[in-house]
């Protein structure tokens, strides 16, 4: 776990840079970050590359859609894969090794698994450095969102697919 905390910090750190000013990117160190529920319910993904972890995420069948063990407001009743989206949570990639389809197949394993599990559909809180990733996956927005608990505005954007 304390390898996950690094990367996700650097991950916060260094690719919301061109999206967030330095006050929203400490913000978000408050509302993002490891949800070790997803851990205890075998649900989480690490890629490596030559024994240097490069990502990270998983995905969920419990309510909370983002944020880790800090963060407020967390639900972890389980959702019945026939009224609702299973989630993708706490997706991060090392900022040394981004655009090598690292986010891309920790989405897919994600994907897979909600979908083995009966899930037709998927949701999750993407950060504006996320985006992109998400849309060219097939996600569309379907919130804006502004989370401002860790003491700054923190633009999000809730996306849905079908599986």
């Amino acid at each position: 776990m304390p390898a996950l905390a690094v990367l996700m910090n650097a991950a916060i750190g260094e690719l919301q840079k061109p999206f967030l000013t330095q006050e929203q990117i400490d913000s978000s160190r408050a509302i993002m970050g490891l949800d070790t529920q997803l851990i205890d319910d075998g649900t989480y993904f690490v890629v490596e590359q030559n024994g240097v972890l490069v990502g990270c995420g998983g995905w969920s069948r419990r309510a909370t859609l983002y944020g880790g063990d800090r963060s407020s407001g967390r639900d972890a009743a389980l959702l019945d894969p026939a009224h609702d989206a299973a989630r993708v949570r706490a997706m991060y990639t090392h900022p040394s090794f981004t655009r090598r389809g690292v986010g891309r197949l920790i989405l897919t394993l994600c994907e897979d698994a909600a979908r083995a599990e009966r899930f037709t559909h998927v949701e999750l809180m993407a950060t504006m450095a996320g985006e992109p990733l998400y849309r060219a996956c097939g996600y569309q927005a379907i919130e804006d969102v502004v989370d401002a608990r860790g003491g700054a505005d923190v633009p999000l954007l809730r996306m849905r697919k079908a599986l």
